[in-house]
């Protein structure tokens, strides 16, 4: 032995300095196994914590959500291509509920469910996730829908006017225009700090290269984000779609921002769950549906709020699409969102065939919001325009009976004519809400009625052309002030005069 010599306390403390180092923490992972797959569904046993709409990780970095939890096995759909799974693959849980990229980054982009990329515009790079799953604002967190959202379409922001934070369906069956009233809508909200999120479900990818041209064309894509889940997607990504669509907008909303989402179509969306779930073996209710099939749209339905001024005044407006079938509003999809939403905007394929377009039936269209959705210009004026439209309809009704007329009712029928000639407006032409201000005065006080019912569209173009050039006070004073003040009415009556006999010159 050497005649080295140890200090015991040196050695001690070393040993409790190691002790004192030593991480005792454990990670403790739980793994499953897959049981099969095939149709974009995978049972997965094991995983006893794993909680409902949790992520769950597959090999080759493939993402699944958990929908189904049974006794013994765990239903999963699955985010991708599911061929590259195979049976005893390992899965495991991430502890993560499927989240979505949000923020301006977006704006003028289009995107997938899951926010990535479908454009050739190369990578995003976002600063906020969002869940797509979340809770609705509660009542107390709500104050009512009291400022408007215009269309810029006149038989909509007259008679059936949308506010923010409203949730207003459009429905009607196929090809009547109800994407068309959706793409105007996003095009009159530029230069109004409205942000939109358009949300393709199961439509075809030539219709929505179209809307992009559409907008990219008016510089409407600069505040506008798209989300695509075309109909060569898989039934999962279709379903997830408005979801992720709704997160995107709510960062707008909770931001004390306004923002507008278009689902294009919930009945789509409504299929797709039906696939899923079908091939999840929950047992089918009504139509081959799944009992949950209400909450899957209400639960997204409701998170369209205008928030309190406590949590920033943001708002999410919703404007839903749901087709119909030969007009059948009576049907399970259609009479859940109507129950669901703030009104209907329900358009007619015999009027669209009639040239009557937008082809909106008023009889049974409603915003229950009503008139808290309008400036008070277009209340004083628009008041008894559904009242009208309405008794014309009777009307016409009536005269297909080779009935003789009295003077009262040939005036009224003419009226209502000239009404409706007004109220027709073309695709990718949104109106300024004073200048519909302008030209409903004019037809609804009778201005109109001794013209021409075929000159009344070249009327009204080269009337508007003539306020804006001659009188731009008048379409001033009612876009600032929202309001058609006494003496601007008097303006406007004068110049209507002037304009008449300069017109039938």
């Amino acid at each position: 032995m050497d005649d080295t010599i140890f200090d015991v306390n040196e050695i001690t403390s070393a040993i409790r300095e190691q002790i004192k180092n030593v991480d005792l923490h454990m990670e403790v992972e739980q793994f499953g196994r897959v049981l099969d797959v095939g149709d974009g569904i995978a049972r997965v046993a094991g995983l006893p914590n794993a909680m409902a709409g949790e992520m769950l990780e597959f090999p080759h970095e493939i993402y699944g959500l958990a929908l189904n939890l049974e006794e013994d096995q765990i239903g999963v759909v699955v985010m991708s291509d599911v061929s590259e799974l195979q049976e005893n693959d390992v899965v495991k849980c991430t502890g993560r509920i499927l989240s979505v990229p949000v923020g301006e980054e977006l704006l003028g982009r289009v995107v997938d469910p899951l926010g990535r990329p479908l454009d050739e515009k190369g990578s995003i790079t976002t600063k906020s996730f969002r869940p797509i799953d979340f809770l609705a604002p509660s009542v107390v967190d709500r104050q009512p829908v009291k400022e408007p959202l215009q269309t810029g379409i006149k038989a909509i922001d007259s008679m059936i006017p949308i506010g923010r934070g409203q949730r207003e369906l459009i429905i009607g069956d196929r090809r009547t225009g109800k994407s068309v009233i959706c793409t105007d809508t996003i095009l009159n909200q530029k230069n109004k700090g409205v942000f939109c999120i358009y949300v393709a479900i199961g439509q075809e990818a030539s219709y929505v290269a179209r809307v992009k041209r559409k907008l990219e064309s008016m510089d409407a894509l600069d505040y506008t984000i798209i989300v695509n889940a075309s109909a060569s997607f898989p039934a999962t990504l279709q379903y997830i779609a408005p979801y992720a669509g709704c997160a995107m907008g709510e960062y707008f909303m909770y931001n004390g921002k306004h923002a507008l989402v278009v689902y294009d179509d919930l009945s789509k969306h409504a299929i797709a769950y039906r696939q899923l779930s079908l091939l999840l073996r929950r047992p089918p209710g009504r139509e081959a549906y799944p009992g949950d099939i209400f909450y899957l749209h209400s639960r997204l339905l409701e998170r369209a709020a205008k928030l309190s001024d406590e949590l920033g005044g943001g708002s999410l407006t919703a404007l839903p699409i749901i087709e119909t079938q030969q007009g059948d509003v009576s049907s399970y999809i259609p009479t859940n969102v109507i129950s669901i939403t703030d009104g209907q905007i329900y358009l007619e394929s015999d009027l669209f065939y009639a040239g009557v377009r937008p082809a909106v039936n008023v009889g049974i269209s409603v915003s229950r919001v009503g008139g808290n959705a309008q400036i008070n210009a277009m209340k004083k004026v628009a008041g008894r325009l559904r009242l009208d439209l309405a008794q014309y309809r009777e009307l016409e009704a009536f005269t297909q009976f080779g009935t003789e007329l009295d003077k009262a009712t040939q005036d009224q029928l003419s009226r209502g004519e000239r009404i409706v000639e007004v109220l027709k407006q073309k695709s990718d032409e949104p109106m300024p809400v004073e200048d519909q201000v302008m030209i409903l005065y004019a037809v609804i006080r009778g201005y109109l009625d001794d013209l021409d019912l075929n000159k009344i569209k070249e009327f009204e173009k080269e009337f508007i052309n003539y306020m804006h050039l001659s009188h731009p006070d008048v379409s001033r004073s009612i876009s600032e002030t929202k309001d058609l003040l006494p003496e601007v009415e008097e303006q406007l009556i004068k110049a209507i005069l002037n304009f008449k006999r300069l017109y039938v010159r």
